[in-house]
């Protein structure tokens, strides 16, 4: 199984399109640049690891239902921007419509859920096949604790391997995680959105930390800890989602590679119509 992590192909496809066009944004250059990124990504790894399965973020996050502080940066990082966002998710979303509809593969979007807890709901699931996550993620290395997965990164061309993943899930909810707005377990809550410095987490700290266990903590840090734990290990997905994400994964219709030929047609996807047979 190969689990292609889309909201990131997606959105470092549309970046990369903007950068080369100026600014100016084409949905056909960045519906090529897209799938494109798929069928090279079909091509390194289906010998060894089976068909495709795209991952997609959905909408109500669980996580900010527990924390509303979750990822709360974001939206006010994009009204600093001056990128036309509506836009930009306006063609993002008809080329995830278009590729459930055509392209053969399963595509799993289920409410309330992120592309991270698909992609370790199926991994949990599916020990007995050889999977490959294709994300620069590293939330993704907790889930090569299991021996049949591996990942790859689009950014650095490279598999994400050398580090152990029971040691790293450790060390990243002490952390946290400044991109997802969770602070550090010696923060508070609010550091993020209210524009506060963490508290420095020093090696030294950080190692006394690891030192014990949870129950040996003070109040406030195992407090913190919980919390991040919660948000940050994937062990933590909410069961009642994790049967929603099979259900949807077992159940998900997909394209009949009769009808690709004709969407690259009416799309005109010249070169990818040469490579078909690559999708």
């Amino acid at each position: 199984m190969i689990i292609i992590d889309m909201n990131q192909i997606s959105v470092a496809s549309l970046m990369m399109h903007l950068h080369m066009n100026k600014g100016e944004l084409e949905e056909d250059m960045v519906r090529h640049m897209i799938l494109n990124s798929v069928r090279m990504y079909r091509t390194m790894f289906n010998e060894d690891y089976g068909e495709i399965v795209l991952a997609y973020d959905s909408r109500a996050y669980w996580r900010k239902e527990i924390f509303p502080q979750y990822k709360s940066n974001r939206r006010k990082n994009r009204e600093e921007d001056d990128k036309d966002w509506d836009s930009i998710f306006d063609v993002l979303n008809n080329i995830k419509e278009e590729i459930k509809e055509f392209l053969p593969y399963k595509v799993v979007e289920v409410y309330g859920a992120e592309a991270d807890d698909v992609i370790a709901t199926l991994c949990k699931h599916y020990q007995n096949e050889k999977v490959m996550i294709v994300s620069g993620d590293k939330d993704f290395i907790q889930l090569q604790k299991y021996d049949n997965v591996k990942q790859y990164s689009p950014i650095t061309k490279k598999l994400v391997d050398g580090v152990d993943p029971k040691v790293y899930i450790k060390e990243h909810v002490l952390k946290g995680d400044k991109s997802d707005g969770v602070p550090n377990v010696l923060s508070p809550d609010h550091t993020f959105t209210d524009e506060l410095r963490q508290r420095p987490l020093t090696s030294k700290k950080l190692e006394s930390i690891l030192a014990q266990d949870i129950d040996e903590l003070d109040d406030e840090i195992k407090r913190n800890y919980q919390r991040n734990d919660k948000l940050i290990n994937l062990d933590n997905i909410p069961k009642t989602l994790e049967s929603e994400i099979l259900n949807s994964f077992n159940e998900a219709s997909y394209g009949d590679r009769s009808g690709l030929l004709n969407y690259f047609i009416e799309k005109r996807l010249t070169s990818l119509t040469e490579n078909i047979g690559e999708f």
